[in-house]
């Protein structure tokens, strides 16, 4: 096999399409001459991804797909089969967030955010393994977060499944090392998304305290969307197994690995409130 994954003529298929990350994945793709199969649970913003590129010429399928409905993922699957598309490359991008203390926070909200960062990915590699390996060469890109790496305070189940989706990644590597199909994890840090307005907030805070986690976390949200897109498929490219996103997850990386303990008191400057929303990649 080629030293780099090429992506000219190949279909992907990317999850979370509809808006950020995923939406500027859509549109690198396709301009690196790709074909897309693009999911979300938001059917208008994935109309307004998908249109646009269609009319462009390139070849976009697109489906509205909820991450945490398990039925619905093998659906996509089945759908997918029935066209006889390729699937080459695999982003699993879908996420939510959720703020708030481990004790605060309602289970259902956890279990929910579990079902899509988390099982979502899993669930989607399953369902698509087959059609990867059916193809000369595939990659699956699974979208960790820095909150894979460490793990703020108020970030409990966020961090939970971030840190799940890097151990799951990293074991999948593993275990198909030598075959036709690689493997990379991704830790965004601060990218200029709608999270702010989308994230749930934390229990019992007063809209005063909404509004200056909301404040804080677009304070961290820097780099453009395009901007992540284009390092993340620059490292998929060169088949890179971890690409980190931004100086901020560089250097948050750097801490985790240097203070593995006290991290956390060397970052709350940095991070603010525990209350305050997280800045991570929203579904759709």
């Amino acid at each position: 096999m080629s030293a780099r994954f090429d992506f000219a003529g190949r279909t992907a298929l990317i999850t979370g399409a509809a808006s950020g990350i995923g939406a500027a994945l859509a549109a690198g793709l396709a301009a690196r001459g790709a074909h897309l199969i693009l999911a979300d649970i938001n059917a208008e913003g994935l109309d307004a991804v998908a249109a646009p590129l269609r009319q462009s010429g390139h070849r976009v399928t697109a489906h509205v797909v909820d991450m945490a409905d398990a039925e619905a993922i093998s659906g996509l699957a089945r759908d997918v089969a029935t066209t006889g598309e390729p699937v080459h490359l695999l982003i699993n991008n879908a996420g939510i967030a959720l703020g708030g203390l481990f004790e605060e926070v309602d289970m259902a909200d956890f279990e929910r955010l579990l079902d899509i960062n988390l099982y979502g990915v899993i669930r989607m590699t399953r369902a698509f393994l087959p059609r990867l390996r059916a193809v000369e060469e595939a990659h699956i890109v699974n979208i960790s977060s820095i909150f894979g790496i460490v793990a703020p305070a108020g970030q409990a189940a966020y961090s939970t499944a971030k840190f799940g989706v890097k151990g799951f990644s990293n074991v999948l590597r593993h275990e198909l090392a030598g075959s036709s199909i690689g493997v990379t994890t991704v830790h965004p840090g601060g990218v200029s998304t709608n999270i702010a307005a989308s994230a749930k907030p934390p229990p019992n805070a007063s809209e005063a305290e909404i509004a200056a986690g909301k404040k804080q976390t677009q304070r961290l949200l820097v780099m453009p969307p395009a901007e992540a897109a284009r390092i993340i498929l620059d490292g998929v490219a060169r088949k890179k197994p971890r690409i980190l996103v931004g100086r901020d997850a560089h250097s948050m990386m750097w801490l985790e690995r240097l203070f593995p303990t006290r991290y956390w008191s060397l970052m709350q400057s940095i991070v603010g409130a525990r209350r305050s929303g997280s800045k991570t990649p929203s579904q759709g």
